[in-house]
C-alpha cells in the first residue's frame, strides 16, 4: 500500500519487522548527521512536515465535496442518479494513476514526482472552482485525483527513505496516517465554513494551499544524495536492476540499454476501463439492480479486471509486481486498504449528505458532527504507535474494522429522522472514528514494510490504489443503497467491515 517476514520468492533476506518495539542495532560508528534514526535530524523532520501537510491538503480536497454536494448538485442541475460522479471523480483518478505514480517515483525520483503532483493538485483544484457543469467539475476532480496520486505515492516513498526502520519509522508513518485523518476531518469543516459565502471559494482556498506547500517543499526537501557505500550515478549510467526485477517465466525481458522503466500505460488503461465500468454499473444500480444494462456492465468490469491482471503478468515493467501477493503482509496491506475504502470511506463520504437530507441539518452543523468521527480518527492514529510491539499491523487492521462495524451499527436509525437520537449518534461516530484511526495508522506502515526497499513507492501505490478503488465503489454502492433508506448502506458497511477484519489477519502473525 517492509518489513514483513513472509514467504517470498526473492532471495534477499526480509527486512526487519516494523512492529518490533526495539530499534535496529546501532553501528559502532557515530551516527552521521544525515542518517535517520533515533534523534532524527532536521532534514528528516522537514520531509515528514512537508509530506504530511501535502497529504492533509490532498485529503481535504478529497472530502470537501461531502459538504458541498447538495449545493453543487443544485448549481449544476445534477440528477440524483449522477451525483455519485461529483464525489467519485477524485477516487477514480487516484485509483487509476497511483500505481503509475509509484513506478514513476521509483524510476525518476520521489521528490520530483511529489513536488510536481502537489503543484498540479493546486492548479487543478483552482480550475475545479471555475467549473459550470457536472461534466467539467467531474473532469477537474479526476485530474485532482491524478495529482493526488503523485502526492501520496511520492510522500510515502520519501518517508521510507528518510526513516529506514525502527521506532522512528513507526512514529513517522503514524503521523502521516494522522495527516490522512486530519485532512478528512478538516475538508468538510473548511467547505462548510467557507461555503457559507460560496462553495467555490473552498476549492480556491485548497488550491492555494497546495501551491504554497509545493513552494515550501521545493525549498525544504533536499535533492536525493547517494546512500553510504553507493556511488553517485554518472550521466548515461543505466539504472541498476533489483534482484526481484529479474524477468520471471512469462514476463518480457527488459530491453538492453534502457536507463529507467517505462510507465505501464497498457495496465493503467485496462484498470481505468475496469473501474469506470464498475462505477457506472453501481451508479445505474440505484434505479434497479436486475436491469440487463447493469448486469452487462458488471460482467464487462470483471472481464476488464482479468485483462488488467494478464497485462501485468506480461509487462516488463508492471504497475504492480503480482509476485508480491505471495507475501502475507502485502496481501493484508492490499485487502485492508480495499475494505477500508469499501466499508469506511465509501459510507462516510455520503453520511453528511444523508444527515442534511434525512435529518434536515444545515451544512455547517453536519460538518461539526462529521468532525466527531474524523477528529477521533486523527487522535487515535497519532496514538496508535503505542500498539507497536504488542499487535502486528494486520491485527491492528482487524481491530479497526471491528470498531468501525460496531460504531456503524450504533448509527442504525439515526440518519433519517429529524428527531436525532443524539447520544447514540455521537457514540456511533466516536467508536467508528476510533476504528478509522487504527486503520489509517496501520495501512501506511504495512504499505512500506511489506515490499522490498526499492519498491517503496510501488507498495504505497498498491495500498492507496486498493483504498481508492474501494472508496469509489463504496460511494457508488452507498448512494445506490440509500434509495432504500439510510439504514441500508449502514448494514452493508458493517458487513464489509467484518469481512475486512477476517481477510486482514488470514495467514498473518499476531506480532
Amino acid at each position: 500500500m517492509r518489513a514483513a517476514h513472509s514467504p517470498s520468492s526473492s532471495p534477499s533476506p526480509p527486512p526487519s519487522s516494523p512492529s518490533s518495539s526495539s530499534p535496529p542495532p546501532s553501528s559502532p560508528q557515530s551516527p552521521s548527521p544525515e542518517a535517520p534514526g533515533e534523534g532524527t535530524p532536521v532534514p528528516s523532520r522537514s520531509v515528514l512536515a512537508v509530506t504530511a501537510t501535502a497529504t492533509a491538503v490532498a485529503l481535504m480536497n478529497y472530502t470537501a465535496p461531502m459538504l458541498t454536494l447538495p449545493a453543487m448538485a443544485d448549481a449544476f442541475g445534477t440528477p440524483s442518479s449522477a451525483q455519485a460522479w461529483l464525489l467519485n471523480g477524485t477516487p477514480l483518478g487516484l485509483a487509476v494513476l497511483l500505481l503509475v505514480a509509484g513506478a514513476l517515483a521509483d524510476a525518476h525520483g520521489r521528490r520530483r514526482v511529489f513536488l510536481l503532483g502537489t503543484l498540479a493538485l493546486g492548479v487543478t483544484t483552482a480550475l475545479g472552482a471555475l467549473a459550470d457543469s457536472t461534466v467539467l467539475f467531474t473532469a477537474a476532480r479526476i485530474a485532482q485525483g491524478a495529482a493526488s496520486a503523485a502526492v501520496l505515492a511520492g510522500s510515502l516513498g520519501l518517508l521510507a527513505d528518510a526513516y529506514p526502520s525502527g521506532r522512528d519509522r513507526i512514529r513517522a508513518t503514524g503521523i502521516w496516517g494522522a495527516s490522512v485523518s486530519g485532512g478528512i476531518a478538516l475538508g468538510p469543516l473548511l467547505a462548510g465554513l467557507i461555503g457559507l459565502l460560496d462553495w467555490r471559494l473552498a476549492y480556491g482556498a485548497l488550491g492555494a494551499a497546495a501551491v504554497v506547500t509545493a513552494a515550501v517543499g521545493a525549498r525544504r526537501l533536499a535533492p536525493p544524495r547517494p546512500r553510504p557505500g553507493h556511488a553517485a550515478p554518472r550521466p548515461g549510467d543505466t539504472a541498476p536492476q533489483p534482484e526481484h526485477a529479474v524477468p520471471r517465466p512469462g514476463h518480457a525481458a527488459p530491453q538492453p540499454g534502457r536507463t529507467t522503466p517505462r510507465p505501464d500505460l497498457a495496465g493503467a488503461t485496462a484498470l481505468a476501463l475496469a473501474l469506470g465500468t464498475l462505477l457506472t454499473a453501481l451508479t445505474l444500480g440505484r434505479d434497479g439492480w436486475l436491469r440487463p444494462a447493469v448486469g452487462a456492465l458488471l460482467l464487462a468490469a470483471a472481464a476488464l479486471t482479468v485483462l488488467f491482471l494478464l497485462v501485468e503478468r506480461r509487462a516488463a515493467d508492471p504497475m504492480i509486481d503480482l509476485g508480491l501477493l505471495r507475501r502475507p503482509a502485502f496481501r493484508a496491506s492490499v485487502l485492508g486498504a480495499l475494505f477500508t475504502g469499501l466499508a469506511v470511506i465509501g459510507l462516510f463520504s455520503v453520511v453528511p449528505a444523508l444527515l442534511q437530507r434525512g435529518a434536515g441539518l444545515a451544512p455547517l452543523s453536519t460538518a461539526w458532527l462529521f468532525l466527531l468521527w474524523s477528529g477521533t480518527a486523527f487522535v487515535v492514529a497519532l496514538q496508535a504507535r503505542r500498539l507497536a510491539g504488542r499487535l502486528s499491523a494486520p491485527y491492528q487492521l482487524a481491530l479497526g474494522f471491528a470498531l468501525s462495524a460496531a460504531g456503524v451499527l450504533l448509527l442504525l436509525g439515526t440518519l433519517g429522522s429529524p428527531g436525532l437520537p443524539w447520544p447514540r449518534l455521537i457514540a456511533g461516530l466516536l467508536v467508528a472514528g476510533a476504528g478509522s484511526g487504527l486503520l489509517n495508522a496501520a495501512l501506511p506502515r504495512l504499505a512500506v514494510d511489506s515490499v522490498p526497499p526499492e519498491r517503496a513507492a510501488m507498495g504505497s501505490g498498491a495500498n492507496n490504489t486498493a483504498r481508492y478503488i474501494g472508496s469509489a465503489a463504496g460511494v457508488a454502492l452507498a448512494l445506490a443503497l440509500s434509495a432504500a433508506g439510510p439504514d441500508a448502506p449502514l448494514l452493508a458497511s458493517a458487513g464489509l467491515a467484518a469481512a475486512g477484519a477476517v481477510l486482514s489477519v488470514a495467514g498473518s502473525p499476531r506480532r
